[in-house]
């Protein structure tokens, strides 16, 4: 006898009545994917997250009575087990930055295929969080400086690699565990295109003669 398939349930959160049944048809017709609720505003997104409590929100940025940004903040201190994703038409770096920072898993434009909406729904449900490869694209372009896309966290550790610390160190002056230090320098690295810690300490030594601690 097979296992029943459980499904992803999917909040979709626009204040276009129009753009919410039309992404609720891509959802609903993948397979795995269910949606279970609604909202038009901030407000109303956050009381029927509280109740339905999905795996996953489709977040709209702009909305009547607040931002997106403002429910993926609330959602990460009022029903924390919701993975939120960005799904707009904002293309912009410093939104994209903000919800990324605020907790957003993902970020989507509304211009992606059905089917990469409802890929992303279920990678990010699975525990991942990426981008699109069109807004991974741009934004390599955009960007020369390979320490763009550090996290806050991620830029605190560079330095200290820089400053000579040791992973424990590093751990003791931020306040955290050093297996925290260890996955914030292997996440780095990857978004860096480098290979080893050492390679990170000769950047910052390289970085900090030609004057880039000044640029941030």
């Amino acid at each position: 006898m097979s296992e029943a398939k459980v499904d992803i349930n999917v909040m979709i959160i626009d204040d276009h009545e129009v753009v919410r049944r039309g992404i609720s048809e891509v959802v609903e017709r993948a397979d795995g994917l269910s949606v279970v609720a609604e909202a038009g505003s901030v407000e109303e997104a956050l009381n029927r997250a509280k109740i339905v409590r999905p795996d996953v929100a489709l977040v709209d940025l702009r909305l009547p009575d607040g931002t997106g940004i403002d429910i993926i903040t609330r959602l990460a201190k009022e029903v924390p087990s919701v993975r939120p994703i960005v799904l707009t038409s904002f293309d912009d770096d410093d939104a994209l930055d903000e919800a990324l920072q605020a907790g957003a898993k993902a970020y989507l434009l509304k211009s992606v295929r059905g089917a990469e909406i409802t890929e992303v729904i279920k990678a990010v449900a699975a525990g991942r969080v990426l981008l699109d490869e069109r807004t991974l694209t741009r934004r390599r372009a955009d960007h020369d400086d390979p320490t763009a896309d550090l996290t806050p966290s991620e830029r605190k550790v560079l330095d200290l690699i820089g400053d000579g610390l040791s992973n424990r160190e590093i751990g003791e002056r931020l306040g955290v565990a050093e297996k925290t230090v260890k996955n914030h320098i292997t996440s780095l690295l990857s978004k860096m295109g480098l290979q080893r810690r050492t390679q990170v300490a000769a950047w910052v030594a390289g970085q900090r003669a030609a004057g880039w601690r000044a640029q941030h």
